[in-house]
């Protein structure tokens, strides 16, 4: 019953996602006036599928582990020989026919919609679901720890770090993590005052949470908002900053995982509750929106920087150059899904 909820769960939170994400590429496709062929949840064969007024399929397919839209002509953005040789028929709706400017927009769409289903879940969040949360308060500092040594005290409050404001543990947490690699500035308040220390990197600072010094909160609806929008800039950050020292080697590459994680946390977050599951698919919209911004030839965010190219130097890209690039991205993206399958399926198993 656990692994039949923990796929349910997975075939959710990745549909929500991926469909959010596709409908931004579609929408945009629609608006610009260019043909949509194919909507797709899902990859290979077709399950169940129907067409619309306007000639696009919309299919449910046999591989439930992403999706795509497919754009009439898209194909066709670095061979403009071949467009030039279409009938005028044929040219109509073709992703070509459209100034670059909306080429940019419908390619750009769908990280949009993904950032802005993290923003509506986690403004929601703050509004509807009061959320108890542990003070940046200590209840114990650890002897000979970072903390101990720094002068920091049972009953001390973290207030700042790096000068990030601190209003909960969790947060402690992800800034500490964030500064793994240097020494973070810490404002520490008492009730004789405040200091300021900095404080080593270590794998642990020492410090143990007062469990007693919780409370709920809930915010109103231009805080949740402000809020909402704050929790997805500091997803993206946290996010960003991982990916850096991934490939600066300050963090192991063991910590990314495939969709084998994803459906892990995604049952563990089902069972915990609707919100529970609400964070997460927030959570992977976003990391959805920054993977897809990555600068390679076959992500949203490659198109968009040959996009930006063009206009600079003033003409279009192609031949062999950029079919190597695409080629290359491609064994790029096969190669990380190999490395997450990896370390999933080593973590499993106990390998790692």
């Amino acid at each position: 019953m656990h692994f039949i909820s923990t796929i349910f769960a997975l075939l959710i939170v990745l549909g929500v996602v991926v469909f959010i994400h596709e409908l931004g590429h579609f929408l945009a496709a629609r608006w610009a006036g260019v043909r949509v062929n194919t909507f797709s949840i899902g990859f290979g064969p077709a399950i169940a599928k129907w067409h619309d007024k306007r000639g696009t399929q919309w299919q449910l397919a046999c591989i439930p582990l992403g999706g795509y839209v497919s754009i009439y002509g898209q194909e066709d953005m670095f061979d403009r020989k071949k467009y030039q040789e279409l009938s005028p028929e044929k040219k109509q709706g073709h992703y070509l026919s459209v100034r670059p400017w909306k080429q940019f927009i419908i390619i750009a769409a769908g990280v949009t919609m993904n950032f802005l289903l993290a923003w509506g879940i986690y403004s929601a969040t703050f509004m509807f679901h009061p959320k108890q949360v542990q003070l940046p308060v200590i209840g114990q500092v650890i002897r000979e720890s970072v903390a101990f040594d720094a002068g920091i005290k049972p009953g001390d409050k973290i207030t700042y770090i790096d000068g990030k404001h601190i209003t909960n543990w969790g947060e402690l947490i992800i800034a500490k993590e964030l500064a793994s690699a240097r020494d973070a500035v810490v404002t520490v308040e008492r009730t004789s005052g405040k200091f300021t220390t900095n404080l080593a990197p270590a794998e642990r600072w020492g410090l143990v949470a007062d469990g007693s010094k919780t409370e709920f909160r809930r915010k109103g609806f231009f805080g949740a908002i402000y809020s909402g929008a704050r929790e997805t800039y500091y997803q993206s950050k946290t996010l960003l900053t991982v990916l850096k020292q991934i490939i600066t080697g300050e963090r192991s590459s063991k910590q990314l995982g495939s969709f084998i994680t994803i459906a892990q946390v995604s049952g563990n977050a089902m069972a915990a509750g609707f919100f529970a599951l609400l964070s997460i698919i927030a959570l992977l919209s976003v990391n959805l929106a920054i993977i897809n911004l990555l600068p390679l030839p076959v992500l949203d965010g490659g198109y968009l920087l040959i996009l930006i190219v063009e206009a600079i130097i003033g003409r279009k890209l192609g031949g062999k150059g950029m079919e190597l690039a695409i080629t290359c991205g491609w064994l790029f993206i096969i190669a990380l899904f190999l490395l997450t399958m990896w370390n999933d399926l080593a973590r499993v198993f106990g390998l790692m």
